[in-house]
């Protein structure tokens, strides 16, 4: 049952203080909640409102928990409307959440919430391999399509390094991207269009198959909107031929400044790999001890390249790579020799974040972009931040692009532990915006960066993205207190008075 806190506000407006309502008849009464009309709707099995199973779903892979009324596992894009209707009934905030995987508090409640899990909704619809289109449900995992379409010689391009556990409509949410992400774009690239739930509980479709459909594109506006202007249950995404050559290669090199340089005169030279990825040293023997994979756990940084294509064009550009890589101090230059050996490198990069395990009982990943002539300059002032603040430093990131995912182990049994990595999160924030970068790449901004989007936007923006917001939710109930800081209307606040500090 839902608690005695919740369950005053979980009437019906209009309904008698005791939470009953007349039938129309007047002659009985019955009992009315937003839990038992849950119940009525999705059956006992399938509503979550005890305090430890909402445990499970109050709190994302971040570090910040929120307070969940109640968490609903709808398998239908109607029940998910149902639900919506029924939260909207009662005036209740509505979460949508996929796996938890996400960092920055998107999913996390900022007030008592109804959470609407959608990870039930995962069958892959259809698949048109002569369109190279599919329609998936909202929780299908992320790898589970590419798997479902290899045999087709397809793939879904955008893969985040939790690909294996994420959902595609919480890719969809946050805007994800993912090491093969600098060649092929984050996952708005890939969206064609989406069923959705409004906040009213209707169901809308957004976008098509046509490439470049006429009107507004909503479905822009949608992708990355962090579940703050419409539920989204079912996606049409474009799928990606698996190129016919392949060559990976880990570099050593003896500083992170020196992987850097490599980064940006492979760019220079005007090859664009599918990935370009550094770890610095900690980060390797984090991962070693994880994998066991014979890493080269003594260098100071490693850069792991990515080329495809035709055979011969990437046996060329492998070969500029490499030149350039010694050119800017690499100490060695290893080719995965096949598939086995390939798939051991990436299973190195994608179990970065579990394998910090080894460093610390709890860690903080953070997500900032850079430009690439920036890189050397912002890592150098993340190292020194951490330093400052007493706190263990590994880095791994999106090289190419210039994505920083600059992650603290720590141990939040220690006093003011949380406090210290908090502090030191937002002067990262803070050294990647001066350097003329962004708040995230990829990981959205949720409650983690709310309070820090006047560092990149002014009153007029923040205005105009606050009237968006209400266009498709006049009475604020999804996802309410995410992305947009308190006081993002103009008539909130003095001109200039932004919060986080003022625009720059």
């Amino acid at each position: 049952m839902l608690s005695g806190l919740s369950r005053g506000w979980l009437r019906p407006r209009g309904r008698k203080e005791d939470g009953r309502l007349s039938r129309a008849s007047g002659s009985a009464t019955r009992p009315m909640s937003l839990e038992s009309d849950l119940i009525a709707t999705l059956g006992p099995e399938r509503v979550h409102s005890h305090p430890l199973e909402l445990l499970v779903y109050d709190k994302d892979a971040g570090v910040t928990r929120g307070k969940a009324i109640a968490a609903v596992l709808p398998e239908t894009t109607q029940e998910v409307a149902a639900c919506v209707r029924l939260a909207r009934k009662y005036q209740a905030p509505v979460v949508a959440r996929g796996a938890g995987t996400g960092l920055a508090g998107g999913a996390v409640p900022a007030e008592p919430a109804l959470l609407v899990v959608l990870t039930r909704l995962n069958d892959i619809l259809e698949i048109d391999a002569e369109a190279r289109t599919a329609w998936v449900g909202a929780g299908v995992l992320n790898l589970d399509l590419s798997r479902a379409t290899e045999h087709l010689g397809l793939h879904y391009a955008p893969d985040p390094s939790s690909q294996a556990a994420c959902t595609i409509g919480g890719n969809v949410a946050t805007n994800a991207g993912g090491p093969h992400c600098l060649a092929e774009g984050t996952t708005v690239v890939h969206i064609l269009g989406m069923e959705m739930v409004t906040a009213t509980g209707d169901v809308v479709m957004i976008g098509s198959k046509a490439p470049d459909p006429s009107g507004l594109d909503l479905r822009g506006v949608v992708v990355g909107s962090e579940g703050t202007l419409g539920i989204v249950t079912k996606i049409l995404v474009k799928l990606t031929e698996n190129p016919p050559a392949i060559r990976t290669m880990l570099v050593t090199f003896d500083s992170i400044q020196a992987a850097a340089a490599a980064v940006s005169g492979t760019i220079a030279a005007g090859i664009v790999p599918a990935a370009l990825e550094v770890m610095d040293q900690p980060m390797m023997i984090a991962v070693e001890g994880f994998i066991h994979g014979d890493l080269p756990v003594d260098a100071a940084a490693v850069l792991l390249a990515e080329l495809v294509g035709l055979e011969a064009g990437v046996a060329a550009e492998a070969d500029v790579v490499e030149r350039i890589a010694i050119e800017a101090g690499a100490t060695s230059v290893k080719v995965a020799a096949d598939e086995a050996e390939r798939a051991l490198l990436w299973k190195a990069r994608k179990s970065a974040f579990g394998a910090v395990a080894q460093a610390a009982p709890d860690y903080y990943l953070h997500d900032t972009v850079v430009p690439r002539t920036k890189l050397v300059d912002v890592m150098t002032q993340i190292y020194a931040i951490g330093e400052s603040h007493g706190l263990e430093m590994l880095n791994v990131f999106h090289a190419g692009d210039g994505n920083l995912h600059p992650l603290v182990a720590y141990d939040a049994r220690e006093p003011g532990s949380e406090q210290r990595v908090r502090a030191a999160a937002e002067e990262m924030v803070r050294a990647s915006v001066a350097a003329g970068g962004s708040l995230t790449g990829e990981h959205g901004i949720g409650l983690e960066k709310r309070d820090l989007m006047g560092l990149v936007f002014d009153p007029v923006d923040l205005d105009a993205q606050a009237r968006l917001r209400e266009a498709f939710d006049a009475d604020g109930l999804l996802n309410p207190g995410k992305v947009l800081p308190t006081g993002a209307r103009c008539y909130d606040y003095d001109l200039g008075e932004l919060p986080g500090g003022g625009a720059q």
